[in-house]
C-alpha cells in the first residue's frame, strides 16, 4: 500500500542526515517523504532538501502536533508513517508498514518499538532509549494508545479524528492522546515489536527529568483523570504504578532517616548511591564529560568526605579520594569494551564492592534499616526483568548502574502524578477543564 512518511523537525540537521539516509536504503521506498520545518533556526530544511524530501514550512515555531497536521494535509499516500527527526528506519520497516495493513484491512494503526542498539553511546542515552525499547517490546499486541516516534495510521482514519491536537505546542502526549481517542471509537491498534526504529536521541540528565515530568507525566496524568481510565500497559502497568508508591515511601523513610539518625544515616546513603552511579560518573562514552557532571562529581565527593569525617566514617575519605583517581584513569585511558584490559576490570569491579561494602557495615543497626533495605529490595524484583533485559544487553555492571535512575524515574513519575492531578482538579474547580480536548470537540462536531 502507498505509504506517505511525515517527519516534524525543530533544529534537527544533525539527525536528519542519518535519519533521511537510511530511509533511503529501505527495501521498499516510501511514495514520499515529507519533512515539516516547525521554526528552525538550522539548516533542516536544506538538509531535508538534499535527501529527495519535500519541505514544508509552518512558518514559526507551532509544536510537532501541527507539524504532523500539515504534513498528513500534504500526503498523498493511503498510509500515514510518522516517526521523529532523530528516529532511523531498518531497511524492513517500511515495507513492514505497508505490508501490515495490505495483509489486515480492519488495522487502523500500527505502531513500532525502539530498537535495542541506541544511537548515542554514553551511558545516559543508552539507559533511557533502552528503557523505552523494553517498555513497548513488553507491551501489549492490542495497543492501548498511538505512538508518533513509529506510528502509522490510515489516512481516513487520520481524518475522522481530526489529527493530533494542537493544544500541545511543545512535544508532549499529542500521540498519546489521539491513541485514546482512536480507541474509544473502537479502532484497531496493533503493536508490532518487530517493527523496529533506531532513536539517535543523546539525553541530559535535566533534559530527561523535565521532559518525563513536564511533557510526559504531568500532561498525562490529567489525560488519564480526563478520560477516567488507566490501562494496565505500557508505562502505566501495575507494577510500575506499585513502584513509585514504593519509590515515594522509600524518599520519605530515607528523609524521615536522615531527621532522626542525622549524619550517622545520611552519610553511607549518599556515599552507598555515590558508589553506585560510578557508571555515570566514569562515562567511557564522554572522554571530555561536560562540566555539569563534573561539578556534580566534585561537589559530591567533597561534601561526602566532609560528612565523614565529622561523624567518624574516616574509612570512607581514601575511598572517596581514590575515586578522583580512578575516574581520571578511565578518561586518560579509554579502551573500547572488548579490548578493556582485564587487570584494570578486576581492580575497578574489586574497588566498587569494597566501597559498597564498607557503605552498607556503616549504616546504623537498626529495624527501619532493615525496612528500607526490603522496601528496595522488592522494587527491584518488581523490576527485575528489566535489570535483567539491560543486562543482557550491556552487561551486569551496567544494569546495576541503572538502579539508582530507576528509583529517580518512579520517583519523580510519582511527583508528576501529584502536579497533574493538583493541576486538573485546579483547573476544574476554575471551570476550565471540559473534559473534552479541542481535536475530540471537533471530531463529535464533524461526526
Amino acid at each position: 500500500m502507498p505509504v506517505s512518511v511525515v517527519i516534524p523537525a525543530f533544529d534537527a540537521a544533525r539527525y536528519l542526515e542519518q535519519s533521511l539516509s537510511d530511509l533511503q536504503r529501505s527495501s521498499v521506498r516510501p511514495l514520499e517523504c515529507i519533512v515539516v520545518d516547525d521554526g528552525s533556526t538550522d539548516d533542516t530544511a536544506e538538509v531535508a532538501a538534499r535527501h529527495g524530501a519535500r519541505v514544508l514550512s509552518t512558518g514559526g515555531r507551532y509544536g510537532p502536533a501541527a507539524a504532523r497536521n500539515l504534513g498528513a494535509r500534504e500526503a498523498i499516500g493511503e498510509i500515514l508513517f510518522f516517526i521523529d527527526a532523530d528516529v532511523c528506519v531498518h531497511t524492513n520497516t517500511v515495507r513492514r508498514v505497508a505490508d501490515s495493513f495490505a495483509d489486515d484491512p480492519e488495522l487502523d494503526a500500527l505502531v513500532g518499538s525502539y530498537d535495542d542498539t541506541p544511537g548515542a553511546p554514553d551511558f545516559l542515552s543508552q539507559y533511557k532509549n533502552l528503557m523505552h525499547c523494553y517498555t513497548h517490546q513488553t507491551a501489549r499486541r492490542t495497543a492501548s494508545t498511538f505512538w508518533s516516534g513509529c506510528g502509522a495510521v490510515r489516512r481516513s482514519v487520520f481524518v475522522e479524528h481530526a489529527g493530533f491536537d494542537t493544544g500541545y505546542g511543545r512535544p508532549a502526549i499529542e500521540d498519546i492522546e489521539l491513541g485514546y481517542r482512536m480507541r474509544h471509537a473502537g479502532r484497531k491498534i496493533v503493536l508490532d515489536r518487530d517493527l523496529l526504529v533506531k532513536h539517535l536521541k543523546r539525553w541530559t540528565f535535566w533534559n530527561l527529568v523535565k521532559t518525563d515530568i513536564l511533557d510526559r507525566g504531568v500532561p498525562w496524568t490529567e489525560l488519564i483523570l480526563r478520560e477516567g481510565n488507566m490501562p494496565n500497559d505500557l508505562n502505566v502497568q501495575l507494577s510500575q504504578r506499585v513502584s513509585v508508591a514504593l519509590a515515594l515511601l522509600l524518599v520519605v523513610l530515607a528523609a524521615a532517616g536522615a531527621i532522626y539518625y542525622g549524619g550517622a544515616f545520611l552519610t553511607p546513603l549518599l556515599a552507598l548511591l555515590f558508589f553506585l552511579l560510578s557508571r555515570y560518573w566514569a562515562d567511557e562514552a564522554d572522554v571530555d564529560p561536560p562540566p555539569s557532571r563534573m561539578l556534580w562529581f566534585g561537589g559530591a565527593v567533597g561534601t561526602i568526605c566532609a560528612l565523614a569525617w565529622v561523624y567518624k566514617m574516616r574509612m570512607l575519605i581514601p575511598l572517596m579520594l581514590m575515586s578522583v583517581l580512578v575516574l581520571a584513569l578511565r578518561h586518560r585511558y579509554t579502551y573500547p569494551k572488548a579490548r578493556r584490559p582485564l587487570p584494570e576490570t578486576l581492580l575497578v569491579g574489586l574497588y566498587l564492592l569494597a566501597a559498597v561494602g564498607l557503605c552498607l557495615s556503616y549504616f546504623p543497626y537498626h529495624r527501619f534499616v532493615l525496612v528500607l533495605s526490603l522496601l528496595l529490595l522488592v522494587v527491584i524484583a518488581l523490576n527485575n526483568q528489566f535489570f535483567l533485559f539491560l543486562a543482557a544487553r550491556r552487561g551486569r555492571a551496567f544494569a546495576v548502574a541503572a538502579i539508582p535512575f530507576q528509583l529517580l524515574y518512579f520517583f519523580y513519575c510519582g511527583v508528576a502524578y501529584a502536579i497533574g492531578w493538583f493541576r486538573y482538579r485546579f483547573r476544574r474547580v476554575l471551570g476550565l477543564a471540559d473534559g473534552v480536548s479541542p481535536a475530540a470537540a471537533a471530531t463529535d462536531s464533524e461526526g
